[in-house]
Parts: C-alpha cells; sequence; structure tokens
C-alpha cells in the first residue's frame, strides 16, 4: 500500500484505476432508489448533516444526493455479484430500504451469510476510500455500533464509484445547497440522466487495521490533490492499491 505524496499540507493521489463505464442502472432502480432518498431527506427518515468529525452542515439538497449516490452503490454491488456469482446469490442480503430516522441506521450494508460488507462511494473520478478516523477503534471495529446490539465488524470495505457527479448536477441546477426543493422539479433532474458505476476494489478488515496502524491519514483541513479542503480526518487508502472485487465473489 502507498501512502499519498505530501507537500506541506497538500496531499497527492498517485495511483489510480480508470473508471470503466460498463455498468448502468435500470430506470426501475433510479426510480425505487430516488423516493427512497427523497423520505430519508424531506420524508420522515432523517440523515446526520455533518460528517464525523467534521464541522461542515450540509444542506438537504447534499444529504438527498449523498443518500441517492450511497444506495446505488449498494445495488451496485448488489448487481455485480449476481452476475459474476449466480450459484451464492439468495446467500446475499438485499439493500436495505427501510427509512430510518436521527439516530438509527441499518449496521451493515449487505450480509453474506455472516460476512458484512461496508459499501462506500464516490464520484467517477474518485481514486481514494475514506474512513473518518473518529468512527473507528484500532481493532478496525466501528465505535458507533459498540454497545448498541448492532454489528461494529465489517469484513469487507467495498468502493463504488458513480456517474455522473450527482453533486455538480444538483449545483447546476441549484438544489444542491437548498433545503426546500421541489419533488417533480428534483425527479426530472435525475432521471434525465444516465447513471453508471464500476467497482474500484475492496479492503478487508486487516487491511484497515494496517492502514490505522501505519498511520495513513489524511488530516482535517488539508488538502487533497492541493485544492480540496477535508471537512474532517479520514483513514485513506488509493484506488489502485485496493483489491479484485471480482476475485473476492468467485471465492464465495
Amino acid at each position: 500500500m502507498n501512502k499519498l505524496k505530501q507537500i506541506n499540507n497538500a496531499y497527492f493521489i498517485e495511483n489510480r484505476k480508470i473508471f470503466r463505464n460498463n455498468n448502468i442502472f435500470k430506470i426501475e432502480t433510479i426510480n425505487r432508489v430516488f423516493d427512497f432518498a427523497f423520505n430519508m431527506t424531506f420524508g420522515y427518515g432523517e440523515h446526520r448533516n455533518h460528517r464525523t468529525g467534521g464541522t461542515m452542515k450540509r444542506k438537504k439538497g447534499q444529504i438527498f444526493i449523498n443518500t441517492f449516490q450511497g444506495k446505488l452503490s449498494e445495488l451496485g454491488v448488489y448487481n455485480i455479484f449476481y452476475k459474476n456469482n449466480r450459484e451464492s446469490y439468495f446467500k446475499l442480503s438485499k439493500p436495505d430500504f427501510d427509512v430510518y430516522g436521527l439516530g438509527e441506521w441499518d449496521d451493515s450494508d449487505i450480509v453474506l451469510d455472516d460476512i458484512k460488507l461496508s459499501i462506500k462511494s464516490t464520484k467517477f473520478y474518485g481514486n481514494l476510500l475514506l474512513l473518518e478516523t473518529k468512527d473507528w477503534n484500532s481493532d478496525g471495529e466501528y465505535i458507533p455500533n459498540i454497545n448498541r446490539d448492532k454489528n461494529s465488524f465489517y469484513d469487507y470495505f467495498i468502493l463504488v464509484r458513480i456517474k455522473p457527479d450527482g453533486e455538480k448536477i444538483m449545483s447546476m441546477n441549484r438544489l444542491l445547497y437548498s433545503n426546500d426543493i421541489n419533488k417533480e422539479k428534483l425527479y426530472s433532474v435525475i432521471i434525465s440522466e444516465k447513471w453508471e458505476y464500476d467497482i474500484a476494489g475492496y479492503i478487508t478488515n486487516e487491511d484497515l487495521r494496517y492502514l490505522i496502524k501505519n498511520n495513513f491519514i489524511l488530516p482535517q483541513k488539508s488538502l487533497l490533490n492541493g485544492k480540496i479542503i477535508m471537512d474532517a480526518e479520514n483513514y485513506y487508502i488509493q484506488s489502485g492499491d485496493m483489491r479484485d472485487f471480482i476475485k473476492l465473489i468467485r471465492t464465495f
């Protein structure tokens, strides 16, 4: 594993993977995920408006598109698993579409028998898996779930990249930083796009503990690629250092 190149307070990605846009979400998938994300943002569900250890407060437009792309990512993993390992398909749990209030959440994105998968999403040009340092202890356990009768141990962490850049689209339509958004207008913006994805790779819980032990840390207020200000401190791994997800699912 390779650390980011550091120049003073700036950190630069050097080990990338090219986005492969050969996976397209169906319209019915987009519709279902849209309804879920809208209910979690504007309905009776609720998401945090800040990252763990972060200071920036997200507007509802930001929460919506983050939720939308996060759920798409879970379905992307589910789809790829189905395409490449049909024999084990029914052992894999389906992504959770239950709508939770603030302070409640599902404790795994997808479960394969007793194997827990944590799925992270990023933009199609993203090349980092980021995990907020305040969420993880040195044993690779998810701190918010400890002592809550929830799973705190994830076997694998998977990075899914989504195209197009949802935040950019929301911003172009003056929706990203809004707390009051018309549902029909928002839907027309989302449905007009072709939503694609790839899976950059995965790491194991052992890999996570290696990152923690060896201080693979992107500090708060540091500059990613010399220009993006980091809101919270994160553990990281570059996409080029991640394991091949297809090889993983074919072993089940």
